[in-house]
């Protein structure tokens, strides 16, 4: 496994820094601790699970803080963090502790036989690489959504997890709120009949007008570990951090951002993991101007079959204006209610707002009791709750790799059908574009060694 130089040692790291420390640098142990997991997640002499995490940007600072309640308990400790920038390593060294070792390099947190499991929060277009490499290892992970960038990456970070038997989780945090198990129960009873019709909407992408020049990477990035598996290209700032959102071959746009939370919430609710469309048909709208080239505006439709239904997203589309509420409710105020998606079943409809780290609905669903015989449906405990009870038992999780890279194809189809200005044909059994060579061709792309598959 090369290494290029890319590991911090921690004394150094803190002394450039200026956080000081006391004791000297951390060598990579050689061999398991007490503590760690055993094999296939069954606990060790120590319960706790220990996490390192990959990428520690304000996404990753985040999952972070989501763990405290698991951390208050004693479930985890967190043992290592790593990040290509500088700067984000040092605010994550003070906030995560001392104890956490540093590192620019992912790769030496894989080489740790004391690292139970790990949480990506890379741009988009590390995670099917990190999934896969963490597999390999044995860690189990939670790596945040889109789950990958291309067919091939999902492909591969399926087999991987089931190849090496870890537990898997995708962050879309959505499934996990308090309100989707609600909708979820909701919907499974019939209330608004069969659903023959989801329509999700979201606000439009924006523009890059700032005609920002390339430039050199500041000294604080490592920008050839930035790009990763990508094709090389100069460095300019309106790449990152963030915004890498906006860039088809890193981000994807809105469709793979939070069309990964919307369309999640329905492929669950609907009980639709593990199946998908037979036709994607998509119309967008470029930027015209600018670096960013995802789409401004966009209509996508994805036609299922055996059963029959329509899913479509729609940037902007028709948003539902927010229920009113107060502060005090249960659930609290929408406070995202720019984006979400209409139910059309045979019987009336239901409206969901959010879909992420905040998903609402109607107060008719809120307010439905549940008559006897009623169906119940899994009410996730939290999303890294239900990602620790995979580790420690083996069970299912609500949104492990294969669910969450079935939402990432439907974004990625989506893409592909807006750039080749036509119609794709989809097996959802074998995963695969079907009669047209050219889209074909596209469910892959070249990566750079030695930042590849």
């Amino acid at each position: 496994m090369p290494g290029n130089g890319k590991r911090v040692k921690r004394r150094e790291f803190l002394k450039t820094a200026g956080l000081g420390v006391a004791a000297g640098s951390v060598a990579i142990p050689e061999l398991i601790s007490p503590g760690a997991l055993a094999s296939n997640g069954k606990p060790g002499a120590n319960e706790r699970i220990r996490v390192a995490h990959i990428g520690m940007g304000g996404r990753g600072r985040g999952l972070y803080g989501e763990m405290r309640g698991l951390r208050d308990a004693g479930l985890c400790e967190h043992v290592a963090i790593c990040d290509v920038d500088d700067t984000r390593l040092e605010q994550a060294s003070k906030l995560v502790g001392p104890q956490a070792d540093v590192y620019r390099d992912y790769r030496y947190i894989l080489e740790r036989k004391d690292v139970d499991a790990v949480v990506i929060a890379t741009p988009d277009h590390w995670h099917g690489v990190q999934f896969v490499h963490a597999a390999e290892c044995g860690k189990h992970i939670y790596c945040e959504k889109p789950a990958c960038c291309t067919i091939e990456e999902g492909k591969a970070m399926i087999e991987a997890a089931r190849r090496n038997k870890i537990a898997s989780q995708i962050g879309s945090q959505g499934r996990s709120q308090p309100e989707a198990y609600l909708a979820h129960r909701y919907l499974v009873n019939g209330n608004i009949g069969r659903v023959y019709r989801v329509d999700c909407w979201h606000y439009p992408s924006p523009v890059d007008k700032s005609h920002t020049p390339d430039s050199d990477p500041p000294p604080e990035l490592d920008w050839d570990l930035w790009l990763g598996p990508l094709r090389w290209r100069p460095y300019n700032k309106r790449y990152l951090h963030g915004v890498f959102r906006w860039l088809l071959e890193s981000g994807g746009g809105q469709i793979r951002d939070r069309g990964a939370h919307v369309m999640s919430c329905a492929m669950w609710w609907l009980g639709a993991d593990g199946t998908g469309p037979v036709e994607v048909e998509a119309t967008g709208t470029p930027p015209e101007e600018g670096l960013w080239d995802s789409c401004v505006e966009m209509k996508v439709t994805y036609v299922f079959k055996n059963p029959d239904w329509i899913l479509t997203w729609n940037q902007p589309g028709e948003p539902v204006p927010p229920e009113e509420r107060t502060g005090k409710e249960p659930g609290g105020k929408i406070t995202r209610p720019g984006y979400g998606a209409v139910y059309r079943g045979e019987k009336g409809t239901m409206v969901h707002w959010g879909g992420d780290g905040g998903t609402w609905v109607e107060r008719k669903v809120r307010e439905w009791v549940p008559p006897p015989g009623a169906k119940d449906v899994y009410k996730s405990p939290g999303h890294f709750e239900d990602w620790f009870e995979g580790i420690r038992t083996g069970k299912k999780t609500i949104m492990d790799v294969e669910a969450g890279v079935g939402v990432a194809f439907l974004c990625i189809l989506g893409n592909l059908s807006y750039m080749l200005g036509r119609k794709l044909h989809w097996d959802p059994v074998k995963q695969e574009i079907i009669g047209d060579e050219q889209a074909r061709r596209l469910m892959v792309r070249p990566q750079r060694h030695p930042y590849h598959l």
